[in-house]
């Protein structure tokens, strides 16, 4: 078994576990321990064999455990059991998705609103990871811990990303926001500006305990936006932390379906948003996707490898996920 399918399992135990509180110590580890295979791709195999399992950072005799039995017979009798305990058994029509063909990530973040690291760190490390492109989608202002943009300092954030485009020409920089979406349904940016960007990404950030009637009303609202083009970790959940939204997800969904609006799988481990099984519904609705890292820095690339998993579990085909377009295909699905 390969380091990053191998990262992938780790990664939906560390999830299934963050379901129960009394686990969450356990789930960090096996998230902490995905995270580190997924980065450091050792030969597990040869690991194995020299019972070496344990050289691997965050991997103690517990995780290695599973490991072996993973190198063994390429499954786990741990995550099997924990998909029965959790209602969340495997199902036979489960997707393949390719990461080989993963083209690019259009959800991330620069030392312009919160991220971690300059633009051009980011784009040098979506070329790392050979991405056809890269959204820069920084947030906006409604939540100002996180110094987002408005209209003046998004122009200022143009002149830089064309300087930065000339540096690190093979990957496309689009411009875009994570722009709140309000209590009432508004967007925190007026049309005027986001009419001018490549990418609009719409997210619940704040209020996600709102009636569910008038989260409905609120996201249907969102949806309905003709700036939209992604509804980012559409519940705001944080698992093992706090629930997320509540609203007639149905009723959203074929709305964000008849718009053409995609529904982020963001890739997070602290977030996991949608979940398999609502993005399954989502799929049902007839919705389109994306799969993101949600990145704050280079590293966090890799996020996406490791959850993979839950775009399989959705049973969403491939190309379904617009991450899986082309450059020129993207750009055209945008408009």
């Amino acid at each position: 078994m390969d380091a990053v399918a191998a990262a992938q399992v780790l990664s939906e135990i560390g999830y299934l576990l963050r379901q129960n509180e009394a686990e969450r110590f356990r789930a960090k580890a096996f998230a902490a321990a995905a995270w580190s295979i997924v980065i450091s791709r050792p030969d597990l195999e040869a690991l194995q064999k020299t019972n070496a399992l344990t050289s691997v950072e965050g991997v103690g005799p517990g995780i290695a455990k599973v490991l072996a039995g993973l190198i063994e017979t390429g499954q786990s009798t741990y995550l099997d059991r924990l998909r029965v305990e959790m209602g969340q058994p495997a199902r036979d029509d489960e997707s393949q998705i390719d990461l080989s063909q993963y083209k690019g990530d259009v959800h991330s973040h620069t030392k312009w609103s919160d991220g971690k690291a300059t633009m051009l760190e980011m784009a040098q490390g979506a070329r790392a990871m050979h991405y056809q492109y890269l959204g820069i989608t920084d947030h906006s202002p409604r939540i100002t811990v996180v110094h987002g943009l408005g209209a003046e300092r998004l122009l200022e954030q143009s002149r830089e990303m064309a300087d930065v485009q000339s540096k690190v020409a093979d990957v496309t920089l689009f411009q875009g926001i994570e722009v709140d979406i309000l209590e009432d349904g508004s967007l925190d940016l007026p049309d005027a500006v986001l009419e001018l960007l490549d990418i609009v990404i719409a997210s619940p950030h704040v209020k996600l305990r709102q009636e569910p009637a008038a989260m409905t009303e609120r996201m249907l609202r969102a949806v309905s936006n003709p700036h939209v083009d992604v509804i980012g970790h559409p519940t705001g959940r944080r698992p093992g932390s706090r629930p997320g939204a509540d609203y007639d997800f149905e009723l959203v969904f074929r709305e964000a379906a008849k718009n053409q609006v995609a529904l982020e799988i963001d890739c997070d481990p602290a977030r996991m948003d949608l979940s398999p099984e609502m993005a399954r519904l989502a799929l049902e609705c007839g919705c389109n996707f994306t799969m993101d890292a949600d990145a704050h820095a280079p590293i966090e690339f890799a996020y996406v490898p490791m959850a993979a998993w839950m775009a399989r579990r959705a049973g969403i085909p491939q190309d379904r996920i617009l991450n899986f377009l082309d450059v020129d295909e993207l750009t055209a699905a945008l408009q």
